[in-house]
C-alpha cells in the first residue's frame, strides 16, 4: 500500500528540499518589500552545489552565485543548498537569508548592508 504518511496540510509532509526552496521564497519575499523592481527582474533557483569549477573557489566553496543579465538572458540569483546546509549549524533561515542577501547585493551593485541593513541584528 503506498501513501503519505502525513496529510499534506501537517509540516512534516514537505521534503527537506521543499523545505529548503520554501527558505529562500521567503528571504526573497522579505526583500522584495524594499527591492520589488529590482527583484522582479531577476529569477531564483536553486542548486544543489556549485558547478565544479573550483578555481575561481577562493573563500571555499560558494553558498550562491549571482549572473547578471545579458541581451537575452535575465539576471539569476542562484542559492546552493548542501554548501549552506553544511555550515548553518542552527539557523538555515538566516544563513539562506544572508546568502541570498550577498548575491542580490552583487546583481544590482549595491553592499550587503544597503540591501538588508539589519542582517546582522535580524532574528528571521
Amino acid at each position: 500500500m503506498r501513501g503519505h504518511l502525513l496529510p499534506p496540510h501537517l509540516p512534516g509532509h514537505r521534503s527537506p528540499a521543499e523545505e529548503f526552496d520554501d527558505l529562500v521564497l521567503d528571504s526573497v519575499d522579505r526583500l522584495s518589500r524594499r527591492w520589488g523592481p529590482e527583484l522582479a527582474a531577476v529569477d531564483v533557483a536553486v542548486e544543489e552545489v556549485p558547478a565544479v569549477d573550483g578555481s575561481s573557489w577562493t573563500a571555499g566553496v560558494p553558498t550562491g552565485r549571482a549572473e547578471p543579465a545579458g541581451p537575452d538572458v535575465r539576471a539569476r540569483l542562484v542559492v546552493h543548498r548542501r554548501p549552506l546546509l553544511d555550515r548553518a549549524g542552527d539557523d538555515l533561515a538566516r544563513a539562506v537569508h544572508a546568502a541570498v542577501v550577498e548575491q542580490l547585493a552583487a546583481l544590482i551593485g549595491r553592499t550587503v548592508d544597503e540591501v538588508d541593513p539589519d542582517l546582522d541584528r535580524d532574528d528571521g
